[in-house]
C-alpha cells in the first residue's frame, strides 16, 4: 500500500468523527424552528418563493416535529462520533437510512412541486451524506484487521 493511501486510511476515522459532528451540529440548529413563531416561518416561506404558509394544527405539528426529529438525529450523530468502533453497526444503519430517506425526499419534493433548487439540493445532499459516512466508516472496520 502506498504511503499516501495508508495515510488517508488512517485519517478517515478522524474525518468521520468531524463529519458526524459537523452534520450533527447543523441538524441541532433545527431546534430553533421547534419554538419559532408562525410569523417567522411564514416570512421564511415567502422568502423562499413558496407564498403564504398555510396555518392550522397539522402544519404546526409537522413543521415542529420534523424540526425536533432533525435535532434528535443531530444529537445521535454526536453520540455515535464518540466511539466509532462500538457504534459501527448503528453508523452503517444511519448511513443507509439517510441514502433511502434522500431518495424518498427527492421523489416527494418533485411530486409536491417544490422549487427545482430545493429538489436538487435536499435529496441528493442527504444521499451524499449517507455515502460519505459509509465510505469513511470502511476505515473503522479495516482497523480491526
Amino acid at each position: 500500500m502506498r504511503n499516501r493511501e495508508r495515510g488517508l486510511r488512517l485519517k478517515r476515522p478522524l474525518l468521520l468523527k468531524c463529519f458526524l459532528r459537523y452534520v450533527g451540529s447543523v441538524s441541532l440548529l433545527a431546534l430553533v424552528a421547534v419554538a419559532m413563531p408562525h410569523s417567522w416561518m411564514d416570512a421564511t416561506h415567502r422568502w423562499l418563493g413558496l407564498g403564504e404558509m398555510p396555518s392550522g394544527p397539522i402544519v404546526g405539528y409537522l413543521t415542529r416535529t420534523l424540526s425536533a426529529f432533525y435535532a434528535l438525529l443531530g444529537g445521535l450523530l454526536w453520540v455515535l462520533s464518540f466511539d466509532l468502533k462500538r457504534h459501527l453497526p448503528v453508523l452503517r444503519y444511519v448511513a443507509w437510512a439517510m441514502i433511502g430517506f434522500g431518495g424518498i425526499a427527492l421523489i416527494v419534493d418533485w411530486q409536491v412541486g417544490l422549487p427545482w433548487h430545493w429538489t436538487v439540493f435536499e435529496g441528493p445532499m442527504v444521499i451524499a451524506f449517507g455515502k460519505v459516512i459509509l465510505w469513511l466508516a470502511r476505515s473503522v472496520s479495516e482497523e480491526g484487521r
